[in-house]
């Protein structure tokens, strides 16, 4: 009762709660937050110094009592006690402007399609311990098709590869349900450890994570580019430990995450042949959508159609596909039924 009446005076919020950021969405105002999925925790007192963007600023820059910790890995929380505190500082972030002094909102939370019990259960009390009154999960494939206003729930097969920071989830959907899917711990993250792996071996640099993602965004692509691009990298000397500077191609940054990107597109085709063929030939007339992080990814896309030979289009906005699907789901109550994961238990 108490929780209802507090309830009253809260934001629902629609929540993708991302390896590498957390994207967070109200019905008045859209999506109003976007940050890094990182905590920074000050060991001695235990105390949360930073969260999302300035905790990002710290990692691989923190003294020993100071660590800059990513709570969620592969899609799935390691961390529960950080996770409940990053979230409790979301609800609270998008409540700060109104009168409401104890948050209580419906939530709607993205998992990944092979989280076990045991992780489900894991989201449902973070959120709830973060202050939800109600939470409902849906399935991060299913939100980015509803998000990119595909047809779900007609007898038509929607094929939606969701690239993301720490997983890349392939799924065929059609009648509201998901047919076939294969999820993999490969994607934006991988990508970057290829090309630290790639700058180790071939410059005897090494080089951070935040460095790595720089040069994927910047030159990275998974296809040749219409005109060559180079950047200069620097990091330490692995000989004699010094600062060391070089300049990296396009083409060698391909060459690194070449192997990745096969491997996604290898599933692909194996998710293809176990779909049942009717639904293949609607996936062959209306294509594949890339959705998540990952899509933005120079020619991705025209990689993916030209291995498989079906059309590849990149979604609008490929990055908040899911927390957009999931806050169409907190104004269609109908819809949210029928789509949300079983299991879950409303309080």
């Amino acid at each position: 009762m108490f929780n209802k009446l507090l309830g009253k005076f809260s934001k629902d919020l629609a929540i993708d709660l991302g390896t590498t950021s957390t994207l967070v969405s109200t019905q008045d105002k859209g999506i109003i937050i976007n940050e890094p999925s990182v905590v920074a925790v000050n060991l001695r007192t235990d105390e949360i110094l930073a969260v999302g963007e300035e905790a990002k600023k710290m990692v691989g820059k923190t003294p020993a009592h100071i660590q800059a910790v990513k709570p969620l890995v592969d899609g799935v929380i390691s961390d529960f006690e950080v996770t409940e505190k990053m979230l409790k500082y979301f609800i609270d972030k998008v409540h700060s402007e109104s009168f409401t002094l104890v948050p209580r909102p419906r939530v709607v939370i993205g998992i990944p399609l092979d989280i076990t019990e045991v992780e489900k259960k894991a989201v449902e009390d973070a959120a709830k311990s973060a202050g939800a009154r109600e939470v409902y999960l849906i399935e991060e494939s299913m939100a980015a098709a509803i998000g990119t206003r595909l047809p779900i729930t007609e007898a038509t097969a929607t094929m939606v590869v969701d690239v993301g920071g720490g997983t890349t989830e392939i799924s065929v959907i059609s009648l509201g349900g998901v047919v076939t899917w294969k999820t993999m711990r490969l994607a934006g993250n991988e990508l970057d450890n290829n090309i630290i792996q790639y700058v180790r071996e071939e410059f005897n640099i090494l080089i951070g994570e935040q460095v790595a993602e720089n040069i994927k965004l910047k030159i990275g692509s998974a296809t040749p580019l219409k005109e060559p691009m180079e950047m200069e990298i620097s990091g330490r000397d692995l000989i004699n430990g010094l600062p060391k500077a070089a300049v990296i191609n396009d083409s060698q940054v391909r060459e690194a995450m070449s192997r990745t990107i096969e491997k996604i597109i290898e599933n692909i085709k194996l998710t293809l042949e176990t779909t049942p063929p009717e639904l293949v030939s609607d996936i062959y007339e209306h294509g594949i959508i890339l959705t998540g992080g990952g899509a933005l990814l120079r020619g991705l896309d025209k990689e993916i159609a030209q291995a498989t030979k079906i059309p590849v289009r990149v979604a609008d906005d490929p990055l908040t596909c899911v927390v957009r699907g999931a806050g169409i789901l907190l104004s269609d109550p109908d819809l949210l039924e029928k789509v949300v994961s079983p299991g879950t238990e409303e309080l």
